[in-house]
């Protein structure tokens, strides 16, 4: 599931560090709020960075989501490859999605991943409350884009 380094150790999120989201697949996604440093431990290998304005660049593959604080991606098609991307890459990386906070428009994006990952849309947002933070996806507006998320291409 994930790939290894030279010396046998995994490329991957320590399953027990805050923020990282086990998908039933067991594939492991770290979310975050970029207002805070960032964690200690491995930087990631691949980001999906979702905010207003364009983020500072970063010393690892970063895609930018245009994404208000409290709305939706202002290109939803994009969104939904670069979540399937992100989804795609965490097979072998250390996958991070991050917003300013953490909470609203990275809890939708996890639960948009958990959708692609084989959870209901129905259950996706229980799902990333129950083991990401129980504050994600917080307008209605969130939650309606994670309910009506495609779970195929």
């Amino acid at each position: 599931m994930c790939r290894w380094d030279p010396y046998g150790a995994p490329v991957t999120w320590d399953p027990t560090a805050p923020g990282v989201l086990a998908l039933p697949s067991g594939r492991l996604i770290r979310g975050r709020g970029l207002r805070d440093a960032p964690p200690e431990g491995p930087s990631p290998q691949f980001g999906v960075y979702l905010l207003a304005r364009r983020p500072e660049p970063v010393a690892w593959d970063a895609e930018w989501v245009r994404w208000p604080d409290f709305g939706l991606p202002t290109d939803r098609a994009a969104a939904g490859r670069l979540l399937r991307l992100a989804w795609k890459r965490s097979a072998a990386d250390r996958v991070e999605v991050a917003c300013r906070g953490g909470r609203g428009r990275t809890g939708a994006a996890l639960a948009c991943l958990a959708i692609i990952d084989g959870v209901s849309p129905a259950d996706a947002v229980g799902f990333v409350r129950d083991h990401y933070s129980r504050h994600a996806v917080e307008t209605q507006g969130q939650h309606r884009f994670v309910s009506d998320f495609p779970n195929t291409d």
